[in-house]
């Protein structure tokens, strides 16, 4: 947590809270005399869409109030969260001055836990369920971030794991670019201070009987190297020497 972040949460006339875990919910109150749950909007069966319109509704009831409202949520706010980004966006809507802070998300965790820096082979990032209804073009020379693996193929917004048939689909979807007995990982940030992050690898034939769940997220390392662009390599030599030439003294 950033000092602003932690300074828009002491100013607050009243505070959100969507967290991890019911220790950090603690941390939150010793911060605000009035930090308020948003977890009781989840229930077994129910849409997250429904929820997350129960979100925004439940922040903004407040701000028309004419109170100043401050929403917690874990990691990055902006990061696979859309309460957040529908709420700043009604609030903007209707008149009222509204940010977000950054925080740490998944995304920064996984590259610091697994060694990874994303401009060393590039690296493409999708939603699971997402990658598997849509045409995407794969770079199998990059890494590839699958998010929210463990519910992929679910379109009900209701389920919190998938069934080994589902993520058949989605092996063998991969399976156009990657080899069988290529190197995956199941990767899962840590949360408190005493946990440890999940990182568990396996054959991308073997994801199937991975025990997977909502903060699973599946990294492929590069399967291939890199390939030269030639002609485009022709092009930057042909321009240095240009610019060596025009800048060369007379």
């Amino acid at each position: 947590m950033s000092p602003r972040s932690r300074g828009e949460i002491e100013a607050a006339d009243v505070v959100f809270a969507a967290v991890s875990d019911p220790l950090v919910e603690l941390w939150l109150q010793s911060m605000h005399r009035d930090v308020r749950s948003l977890q009781p909007l989840y229930a077994p069966d129910k849409s997250r869409a429904d929820t997350y319109r129960e979100m925004v509704a439940t922040l903004l009831d407040e701000v028309r109030a004419g109170r100043r409202v401050c929403g917690v949520f874990y990691g990055h706010p902006g990061v696979f969260a859309q309460a957040p980004h529908r709420a700043l966006a009604q609030a903007r809507d209707e008149g009222f001055e509204a940010h977000m802070e950054p925080g740490i998300s998944a995304e920064d965790c996984l590259y610091a836990d697994l060694g990874i820096d994303p401009g060393t082979f590039g690296c493409q990032h999708h939603e699971a369920t997402q990658f598997m209804l849509y045409e995407r073009r794969i770079d199998p020379s990059a890494y590839l971030v699958l998010w929210q693996v463990g519910i992929a193929g679910d379109r009900s917004l209701r389920r919190r794991v998938t069934a080994p048939a589902y993520l058949a689909l989605l092996v063998e979807r991969l399976l156009r670019d990657y080899p069988p007995e290529h190197a995956v990982i199941v990767y899962e940030a840590a949360t408190l201070p005493i946990a440890t992050a999940r990182i568990e690898g396996m054959a991308l034939s073997r994801l199937v009987d991975a025990r997977l769940n909502l903060q699973s997220t599946l990294v492929i390392p590069p399967a291939q190297a890199m390939r030269g662009d030639p002609a485009m390599l022709e092009r930057l030599d042909l321009l240095d020497r240009d610019i060596a030439q025009a800048q060369a003294p007379r």
